[in-house]
């Protein structure tokens, strides 16, 4: 095929010459100009930013010397800039800074070259201040109806191009120094002694702590396609992280990171970065975490990162591997025009002992060893919208397949279907050993405790022991909505499987580690017939604390009442049952005839009419058995004279299905402790057998605890008279 010759006029070649050559002699012109006035128009913007700087962010920015060396590059030296009334943060001595031409043409500034030679970058905090405050400084609108709703797609672009372009193709870097002085409790120093890029290829050698270690970050970077591959690790050993241990009591070190970035582009109208992480031979140890070293062998992520107009979510696409274990994350924060919090985590069917062996080790001490056959997969799915908390999701399921435990681990799981002995802490400290077998007098079979205690018991606690698994998801879901709307943790969802397994068979270590651990132990035990449901509840009656070092039902059924606990009625049953959440305090429901307080009396009514309804007792009128509970006579001495009224009878009449948390120990003080205890070693106060007098006696958290419920009581009377 030929294409058509096309005759241009000699006239309209001439022409459009001229108009070329016109053009580019202005260009030179133009360009000639600009060169000859570069230094008068860099010194012009340095002055502007410098002003700028001192205005909006109250920083002394001072500039020793600048120039020109080529046609793009800028040198400066002496450069030194010192927050008002803060520590000098930086100082550099001698920096070369070259940019490309053709995207500057567009207004965008791409680094094709940097050197720099000997700076330091100082932060320094001092209680609530640090020489990095300028940052937070807002410059102020003069129209503050002006402000326009953020994309964060937009914003994620722009930003990541804006550090990409920032990363030079060309780079010599020498002797920048690092330091961060935390309230001079903790202190760390990291010299770059030398940084360089040479065709894509990063290397460097950093100094931490003056010779302490050498760290190194080498790779590819290729910042104009988005792409980058970079390794950091240390010279012939881990990389150690001495400020955190300084700091927060952290161990952390690993041997490398590894971190990728794939791609980076729009998805439809979603922000997508596609890249991957992974380290090897982690270590972690803080006592919140677990009471030894985690070591996570090798783990890997391939992450897709999805940033919306109004949301971040991790993409159901990522895959996080761990040893031959692999698991579907999917997380996704949305900001408006309402919070919401997705969790979704999916593992596909896959072998039970590879997701065994892929926990880190250290993590489950009592498992080490656990050898299983068979199949397991697991799906969670949790959904919390702010502004309406009680809709929340919530499932939890883990399925087997054929699964068979073959050897048990380094706990015997079974121990308890025999005679064992038991030993209560307090405060972390052991109070004394108790055989749960026939030698221990109090010790009471489940056939000889009265259904009066077992039924009311259940009601309160755990409605379903008989039929769940171990877990109550409905309990867990509501918990979650309750701590939510509180914005503290007030209420848990253990059942007393879980109640057990953490009293009997884990360490007293208030951990992370050990909730987890609990929750595995609780599967493997019911989804196995490991133990039975009528073992486990007549175990979790024995060594339930039922009072100041009384424990089991047997103890509980003597002390106050002088009985068995065969003997005990219906009245004396859902007393016993109401003091479980709260036992320290059970002597302050008694006025000092030996009856209960008035304010009882509805709890009573309460949990009769509940298992009434069941079944489970005679309907009555009267207060099911409330008149009939009486302290025995011996204990009435130790009663104080006085009218205070503690309640610890708090109900949910709104969810009779669902169990309040049962607490086996003392009631701890905020969030991460009610979850996993005190870490502080507290001081123990309490004799490894308390006298009963002693025992008896109210704690000034008591008497704190008794003025606000009276005073909360005699509100509620005034609303009633009125």
């Amino acid at each position: 095929m030929h294409l058509p010759k096309i005759n241009i006029p000699k006239k309209y070649i001439k022409a459009g010459a001229w108009v070329s050559g016109v053009l580019l002699l202005a260009f030179i012109i133009l360009g000639s100009i600009a060169y000859s006035k570069r230094e008068a128009l860099l010194q012009k913007m340095m002055a502007r930013a410098i002003k700028k700087a001192d205005t909006d962010y109250g920083l002394d920015v001072k500039i020793g010397q600048a120039g020109f060396s080529g046609l793009s590059t800028v040198y400066m030296k002496n450069i030194s800039v010192v927050p008002k009334d803060r520590d000098t943060l930086t100082t550099i001595s001698d920096i070369t800074i070259g940019v490309k031409l053709f995207p500057l043409l567009f207004g965008n500034v791409n680094i094709a070259e940097l050197k720099l030679n000997t700076g330091r970058l100082n932060i320094v905090l001092k209680d609530s201040l640090t020489n990095l405050d300028f940052i937070l400084k807002r410059k102020k609108k003069d129209n503050p109806e002006n402000k326009t709703k953020t994309d964060l797609s937009e914003l994620a672009h722009d930003l990541l191009n804006q550090v990409l372009d920032k990363i030079p193709e060309d780079m010599e870097m020498k002797n920048l120094l690092f330091t961060l002085n935390d309230n001079d409790t903790a202190k760390l120093s990291l010299l770059t002694t030398t940084a360089t890029i040479d065709g894509g290829e990063l290397k460097s050698t950093i100094l931490v702590n003056y010779n302490e270690s050498t760290w190194h970050v080498n790779g590819k970077i290729k910042p104009s396609k988005q792409q980058m591959d970079v390794l950091f690790f240390a010279d012939n050993k881990k990389v150690e992280l001495p400020y955190l241990e300084r700091k927060i009591h952290a161990k952390l070190s690993f041997d490398t990171i590894r971190t990728e970035l794939k791609n980076a582009d729009y998805s439809g109208d979603n922000f997508k970065i596609t890249g991957s992480w992974s380290i090897k031979n982690l270590l972690i140890n803080h006592p919140k975490i677990a009471a030894n070293d985690i070591i996570v062998r090798n783990a890997k992520i391939d992450a897709d990162l999805l940033i919306g107009s109004n949301f971040v979510a991790l993409d159901s696409t990522t895959t996080v591997f761990l040893k031959d274990a692999a698991i579907h994350p999917y997380l996704k924060y949305t900001l408006s025009p309402n919070k919401i919090y997705e969790v979704k985590l999916h593992a596909d069917e896959q072998d039970a002992q590879a997701m065994i062996n892929a926990f880190p080790v250290g993590l489950f001490e009592s498992l080490e060893g656990l050898q299983v056959k068979g199949k397991v997969k697991y799906d969670l799915n949790f959904y919390l919208d702010s502004s309406t908390p009680d809709s929340l999701k919530f499932n939890s399921t883990l399925t087997p397949y054929d699964f068979k435990i073959v050897k048990l681990g380094k706990t015997d799981l079974q121990k308890i279907n025999s005679v064992f002995v038991y030993t209560p802490y307090e405060r972390g400290k052991p109070m004394r050993d108790i055989t749960i077998g026939p030698s221990n007098p109090n010790y009471t079979p489940l056939s000889e405790i009265s259904s009066n205690f077992k039924n009311a018991l259940l009601t309160s606690e755990d409605p379903s022991f008989f039929t769940h698994h171990g877990f109550v998801e409905e309990s867990i879901r509501k918990s979650f909505v309750i701590n939510f709307k509180k914005k503290k943790f007030v209420r848990g969802g253990s059942t007393i499987s879980m109640q057990l397994v953490k009293n009997v068979f884990l360490s007293r270590n208030k951990t992370l580690a050990r909730k987890a651990e609990e929750i595995l132990i609780v599967w493997l035990i019911e989804n196995n017939s490991l133990i039975s449901k009528q073992r486990m509840l007549e175990v979790y009656f024995n060594i339930i604390e039922m009072g100041r070092n009384i424990y089991g039902i047997g103890e509980a059924s003597r002390q106050y009442f002088g009985k068995s606990p065969s003997e005990l009625n219906i009245g004396e049953g859902i007393f016993l049952a109401n003091i479980v959440p709260n036992p320290k305090i059970a002597m302050f429901k008694f006025q000092g005839d030996g009856s209960l307080k008035d304010y009882m009396l509805p709890y009573f009514r309460y949990m009769g009419r509940i298992m009434a309804r069941r079944g489970l007792t005679p309907a009555d009128t009267s207060g099911y058995g409330f008149y009939d509970v009486r302290l025995r006579e011996g204990l009435r001495q130790y009663l104080l004279p006085d009218s205070a009224k503690v309640d610890t009878s708090a109900f949910d009449s709104d969810a009779e299905s669902t169990a309040p948390p049962v607490n086996m120990q003392d009631e701890s003080k905020n969030l991460f402790d009610r979850l996993f205890g005190r870490s502080k070693k507290d001081k123990d106060t309490t004799a490894r057998n308390l006298g009963l007098q002693d025992s008896l006696k109210k704690s000034k958290k008591d008497l704190r605890r008794e003025r606000r419920e009276k005073r909360r009581l005699e509100k509620e009377k005034e609303k009633l008279t009125n």
